[in-house]
C-alpha cells in the first residue's frame, strides 16, 4: 500500500509506501528537501502537515517546544497514515549529477589532539566535486558500511576533502579502519550530503556554535564567506572540555586578522589546572545567551554533539527569541549513516 503526498502550493507530489518516511519517499521520487542527520536529532527536515495524519515514532529532539506548538513534524521520522498535504521548508527536483562516488586517496594524516584525527583526501587527477561549504561526505567501507564526516575545506578546494574525525574507541571506522590508513591508501567516498550551509540570501549577523569536531563544517563555511567578502558580522563560539580539545586555535586567530567583523569566543566546560585557562567556561550555548539578550534578528549555525545542538535550539528559540527557521544545525550522531 502507498499513499499520495501533495506538497502545498506546488504541483509536486509523490508516493510514499506504508512504513516509509516522508523524507525517504521524497528522495526516492527525485526531490530534495532539507535534512542532515536523518535520525530525528538535528531538526533540519522539520516541516508542516497541512492535511492528514502521520506516525512520528522515534527520536524527535530536533523539534523545539515552539515547533511542536505549531504542529511541525520531522520528515525523517514521519510516516503517513493516509494521503497527505505537507508544507516543507523547501523542495526542488534533485540534480542527478550532483552526487557521485569518488575513489579518494589518503594524502596526509595528522593528530592535532589526542582524540582527533585530521584526514586529508585527494580526488583523482582532474576530478573536482561540487559541494556547498558545510556539507558532508560518506565514507563507504567494509560490507557497504557508511560513516558521515563533514568537509572542513571550502568548495574552492574541490580536488579533495579535509576531514576532522573524533576517534571513538571500538568505532567501526574511527576505531578500526582509521588507525590502519597510510598515505596512498584509497577510500570510496560519496558526496555531497546535507543541508548545513550558509544561507546567502540573508544579511543577518551570524552566530556559529561548535562543539568539538563540529568546528569542521564551520571552518568550511567561514573560509567560504571570507573568500566571498561576505560583510555580515560573524561570531564563532567553540566549545570543548579542555584546552587541548581546541585543536585548531590558529585558524580562528587568522580569521580575526582577516576580518574586522569576525569574533571568536572559545569556551571550556571542564578546564584543568594545568590548562592555565583564563577564558570563558561552562556550556558553549550558554555563553551565547550570556552575550546576547536577544537573537531575534540573527541566524545561528550550530554543529557538534546532539546534546549541544538540541539545547541550543530549545533555549535560543524559547529564551532568546530566535526564529526557529533561522536555526540551522548539523548534529554529529554516532553510528551508521542512514
Amino acid at each position: 500500500m502507498s499513499y499520495r503526498i501533495q506538497v502545498a502550493g506546488t504541483a509536486h507530489q509523490f508516493d510514499c509506501a506504508e512504513g516509509e518516511t516522508l523524507l525517504d519517499a521524497a528522495q526516492r521520487a527525485g526531490f530534495e528537501m532539507p535534512y542532515s542527520c536523518k535520525k530525528g536529532i538535528c531538526g533540519s527536515c522539520r516541516g508542516g502537515v497541512v492535511d492528514g495524519q502521520v506516525d512520528c515514532a522515534g527520536a524527535h529532539e530536533g523539534l523545539s517546544e515552539a515547533d511542536r506548538a505549531r504542529g511541525m513534524v520531522l520528515y525523517c521520522r514521519a510516516k503517513p497514515q493516509g494521503d497527505l498535504v505537507i508544507a516543507p521548508a523547501s523542495i526542488s527536483k534533485a540534480d542527478p549529477s550532483a552526487r557521485r562516488v569518488v575513489k579518494a586517496k589518503v594524502f596526509r594524516i595528522s593528530r592535532p589532539a589526542p582524540d582527533v584525527t585530521q584526514l586529508q583526501l585527494r580526488f583523482p587527477a582532474g576530478v573536482k566535486v561540487k559541494f556547498r561549504a558545510g556539507q558532508y561526505l560518506q565514507v563507504v567501507f567494509g560490507e557497504n558500511e557508511r560513516r558521515s564526516f563533514s568537509m572542513a575545506n571550502p568548495p574552492s578546494a574541490s580536488d579533495g576533502a579535509l576531514l576532522h574525525i573524533r576517534n571513538v574507541e571500538g568505532g567501526s571506522f574511527s576505531g578500526n579502519v582509521l588507525p590502519t590508513l597510510q598515505p596512498g591508501d584509497v577510500l570510496n567516498v560519496e558526496l555531497p550530503y546535507g543541508d548545513f550551509y550558509l544561507r546567502e540570501d540573508s544579511d543577518k549577523p551570524i552566530i556559529f556554535v561548535a562543539s568539538g569536531t563540529g568546528f569542521a563544517p564551520i571552518h568550511s563555511i567561514v573560509e567560504y564567506a571570507l573568500s566571498r567578502n561576505v560583510q555580515r558580522p560573524m561570531s564563532l563560539y567553540w566549545g570543548a572540555r579542555r584546552a587541548v580539545d581546541l585543536y585548531a586555535l590558529d585558524v580562528p586567530k587568522k580569521w580575526l586578522e582577516r576580518s574586522a567583523g569576525f569574533r571568536f569566543i572559545p569556551v571550556l566546560s571542564a578546564p584543568q589546572d594545568e590548562d592555565g585557562w583564563t577564558g570563558r567556561t561552562g556550556f558553549v550555548h550558554q555563553a551565547v545567551m550570556d552575550d546576547h539578550p536577544s537573537l531575534e534578528n540573527m541566524q545561528v549555525y550550530a554543529c557538534g554533539a546532539p546534546a549541544m545542538t538540541s539545547a541550543a535550539r530549545e533555549d535560543f528559540t524559547s529564551l532568546r527569541a530566535l526564529p526557529s527557521d533561522e536555526f540551522f544545525c548539523d548534529a554529529f550522531v554516532a553510528g551508521p549513516a542512514n
